[in-house]
C-alpha cells in the first residue's frame, strides 16, 4: 500500500497525527494540480484538441501556392480559379462561391481564443460575402452571349442575299468558284476523309507531322467557307465529323503556328457565324492544350509542343540556336484573344499580351523585327529581315489587332505604324522597271528577293491606309496597289499565268524566279488575297479581272481529275504536279476568290477581319464584346 511508505504512518492502527495529516493533505493536492496542469503545459496533439476543443471547430484548409506550369489546373477549374486580371489578380468573389472558404493558422488561433461568439460571427460574414458575389456575378456574367454579339454586327454576316451581285458576270464567276469548291471538297471527302489534306494523284488521303496527331485539318479549314458559300449538305457533313471525329487528345509534336491559324481560328470562325456551342466547346478545350509551350522564361512560345498530357515544347531544329519565329510567336493575338472573350478566363490575353511588352522592351536595329527571338534571353538571334517567310503575319496581325478591337488598340497600331516606316526607309526597293517591291534585310545587306508569301502585304498596306496620318493616306494606298501590281506581274510573266515560290530582281530579271527551287507554285493565296482587299477598298475592276486570270490558270494547270494539286514549275506549259491539295486552297485561295466576286456585305469589312489562315473574327465592339484586358493599357504597364 502507498500509505505504508508515508512517514508517520502506523501499519497497525493507521493512525495519523493532525500534523501528519496535514503534510499529507498538502502533498495530494499539489500531485493533483501538478497532474491537472501537465493537460495544458505539453505540447499540443490532436487527441488533446479532440479532448477539449468543439467538435464542430474546423481544420485549415491547405491551398495550393501555383507554380507557372500550372496553366493547365487553371483552365480546368474556371469556376474555382477565378478569373485573372492583367495584373495576375483573381477574383476571390467567383473563388467562394466555388469551394469552401479557406482558413489560415492565424484565422484558427483567433476562432480558439474568441470561442463560440467568434464562429457565430463568422456565419453572417460568409452569407453577405455570398451574396456579394452572386450580385458581381449577375453584373458580369462570365458566360459569352452570342446574341448579344449578333446585335453588335453592322450587317449580317452572310450580306443581304448572300454577297450575290448586280453584275450577271461576276455572278457567273463566283458561281465557277463555288463549282471549283464543291469539286475539291468531294473528292477530299471521297478519297481522304479524316485525313489532313487530299492528295488528288494517288487518290489518299495525308496526314503529315504538322499538327501533333490532329486529323481533318481541310474539315476545319473548309467550315467557313462551306458555310459562306452555302453549300449546306457540305457543311453538314463537316459539322457532324467535327462532333463525332474531332479528337483532341492526341499525344504528338505539333506547330502551335499551324494548329493556331487552322485548328483554332477555324472553329472560332464556325463559332461566331453559326452559333454551334459545339466549335465553342472545342476550341476552348484545344486552346488550353496550346498554353504550356509559353512555360519559358521570357514568355516567349517555343514552336513545336506536345499537345498531350505532357504539354512539352521545343524550338524547331533548323531555328538559329533554338530560337522562336517571328512569324509564329507573332501571330497568335487575333485568336487567343478570342479564346478569352469565348472562355471569359484572361489567360490568354495575357499570353499574347507578354509577347507585346518584351518586343517594345527590345531594340529594334533601324526599327526593323528580325525574324529569330530566344525564348530564353529574349535578345534577336540574327538580323534576318522578311516580309515573306518567317516575319510576314506578325506585321499583318499588328494591324488587324487594330482594327479588331474597334480601333482601340492603340499600342497595336503605333507597333505597325513603326514598323512599317522602317520596311519603307529599309526594305522597299523599286526596280529599273519601275516595280514596287520588297526586299529583304541581311544584317544591313539586301538581298533583292519577294516570296510569294510577302504578297499579302499589298492587302495589309490597303487596309491599314485609312488609319495613318492623314498626310500619309494616299501615299498608303498607293504603295499597296504598287506592290499588288509588281505580284501581279509574278504572274503573267509565267508561261502558266501562276506566281512562283519567290522571285527576284537582279541579273537583269525582274519578278521572274531565277533559281529553279524557287519555280513552284503550291495553290497559295497571297496574292488573290491583296485583289480582293484592293478591290473593296478601290473598287477598280482590274482587280477582278486580275482574279479571273487566276481562276483560268488554276482550272487550266492545277486541276487534276480528282481534286486540285500544286504545280512544279510555274515556267513550263507540261504540268508536273506535286500531289497535294493543300487545306489553305480551300481555306484562303477559294474563300478570296469567292469574296473577290460577291458583293462587299459578304462578311463586311466593317464587322471581320481575317485571320492569317483567311479564318473571319468579328471586331470587338465595346459595350457589347466585353473587353477582358484593355490591351493599350495593358502594354503601358
Amino acid at each position: 500500500m502507498v500509505f505504508r511508505k508515508l512517514p508517520g504512518v502506523s501499519a497497525s492502527g493507521m493512525g495519523l497525527r493532525l500534523s501528519q495529516k496535514f503534510v499529507f493533505l498538502l502533498f495530494l493536492s499539489g500531485l493533483v494540480t501538478l497532474c491537472f496542469g501537465a493537460l495544458f503545459f505539453l505540447p499540443d496533439s490532436v487527441r488533446l484538441k479532440r479532448i477539449f476543443l468543439s467538435k464542430t471547430e474546423t481544420q485549415p484548409v491547405t491551398v495550393g501556392s501555383g507554380s507557372e506550369n500550372d496553366a493547365r489546373e487553371h483552365l480546368k477549374r474556371p469556376k474555382e480559379q477565378g478569373m485573372t486580371s492583367a495584373k495576375g489578380e483573381s477574383s476571390t468573389k467567383l473563388k467562394s462561391l466555388s469551394r469552401k472558404p479557406s482558413v489560415s493558422h492565424e484565422a484558427t488561433e483567433e476562432r480558439l481564443a474568441g470561442g463560440k461568439a467568434q464562429e457565430d460571427l463568422t456565419l453572417p460574414r460568409l452569407k453577405t460575402e455570398s451574396s456579394s458575389a452572386k450580385a458581381s456575378s449577375s453584373d458580369h456574367p462570365d458566360t459569352f452571349s452570342y446574341n448579344k454579339f449578333k446585335g453588335c454586327l453592322l450587317k449580317p454576316p452572310l450580306g443581304r442575299d448572300g454577297g450575290k451581285t448586280s453584275d450577271p458576270t461576276t455572278n457567273e464567276r463566283r458561281e465557277k468558284v463555288k463549282e471549283m469548291m464543291k469539286f475539291a471538297w468531294d473528292n477530299y471527302k471521297r478519297y481522304a476523309w479524316g485525313k489532313n489534306e487530299l492528295r488528288p494523284l494517288t487518290r489518299n488521303g495525308h496526314i503529315g507531322n504538322m499538327f501533333g496527331g490532329l486529323r481533318g485539318a481541310s474539315i476545319i479549314d473548309s467550315l467557313d467557307t462551306l458555310y459562306i458559300m452555302g453549300l449546306m449538305e457540305e457543311y453538314n457533313d463537316a459539322k457532324e465529323w467535327v462532333q463525332t471525329s474531332l479528337d483532341l487528345n492526341s499525344n504528338g509534336e505539333a506547330s502551335l503556328f499551324e494548329v493556331n491559324i487552322r485548328y483554332v481560328g477555324g472553329l472560332l470562325s464556325a463559332y461566331y457565324l453559326t452559333g454551334e456551342e459545339l466549335y465553342k466547346k472545342k476550341v476552348v478545350e484545344l486552346g488550353e492544350k496550346l498554353l504550356p509551350a509559353f512555360n519559358t522564361p521570357t514568355g516567349i512560345p517555343r514552336g513545336v509542343i506536345n499537345l498531350g498530357s505532357s504539354g512539352t515544347s521545343w524550338s524547331w531544329g533548323w531555328a538559329s540556336a533554338g530560337s522562336s519565329i517571328l512569324a509564329e510567336f507573332g501571330t497568335l493575338h487575333l485568336e487567343f484573344v478570342h479564346l478569352s472573350e469565348l472562355s471569359r478566363n484572361q489567360i490568354y490575353t495575357e499570353k499574347v499580351m507578354n509577347i507585346r511588352k518584351l518586343l517594345n522592351k527590345i531594340e529594334k536595329p533601324h526599327g526593323l523585327y528580325p525574324n529569330f527571338l530566344s525564348p530564353v534571353s529574349g535578345n534577336w538571334v540574327q538580323h534576318h529581315v522578311s516580309i515573306g517567310g518567317l516575319g510576314d503575319s506578325f506585321y499583318e496581325y499588328l494591324i488587324k489587332s487594330y482594327l479588331m478591337s474597334d480601333k482601340s488598340d492603340d499600342d497595336a497600331k503605333k507597333m505597325y505604324y513603326g514598323a512599317l516606316e522602317a520596311i519603307e526607309a529599309n526594305l522597299v526597293q523599286k526596280s529599273p522597271g519601275g516595280l514596287t517591291y520588297m526586299a529583304e534585310w541581311r544584317g544591313g545587306i539586301l538581298d533583292h528577293k519577294m516570296g510569294h508569301l510577302a504578297c499579302f502585304s499589298g492587302g495589309m498596306i490597303g487596309i491599314g491606309a485609312d488609319d495613318g496620318e492623314p498626310e500619309k493616306r494616299q501615299h498608303y494606298l498607293d504603295l499597296a496597289a504598287e506592290i499588288t501590281h509588281t505580284c501581279h506581274e509574278s504572274y503573267t510573266r509565267s508561261a502558266t499565268k501562276l506566281g512562283p515560290e519567290a522571285f527576284r530582281f537582279d541579273s537583269g530579271g525582274e519578278a521572274t524566279a531565277t533559281r529553279l527551287s524557287d519555280r513552284y507554285y503550291i495553290l497559295r493565296p497571297e496574292v488573290i488575297e491583296s485583289y480582293m482587299y484592293m478591290w473593296r477598298l478601290t473598287h477598280d475592276p482590274k482587280y477582278r479581272e486580275w482574279g479571273w486570270e487566276a481562276v483560268q490558270a488554276l482550272e487550266q494547270h492545277c486541276r487534276v481529275e480528282s481534286g486540285f494539286s500544286g504545280i512544279r514549275d510555274v515556267y513550263t506549259m507540261t504540268a508536273s504536279h506535286d500531289n497535294m491539295q493543300q487545306s489553305f486552297f480551300l481555306s484562303e485561295t477559294l474563300k478570296y476568290l469567292y469574296l473577290l466576286f460577291s458583293d462587299d456585305d459578304l462578311l463586311s469589312l466593317e464587322d471581320w477581319v481575317f485571320n492569317t489562315e483567311a479564318h473571319p473574327l468579328p471586331i470587338i465592339r465595346r459595350g457589347c464584346l466585353q473587353d477582358i484586358a484593355p490591351q493599350d493599357k495593358t502594354v503601358a504597364e
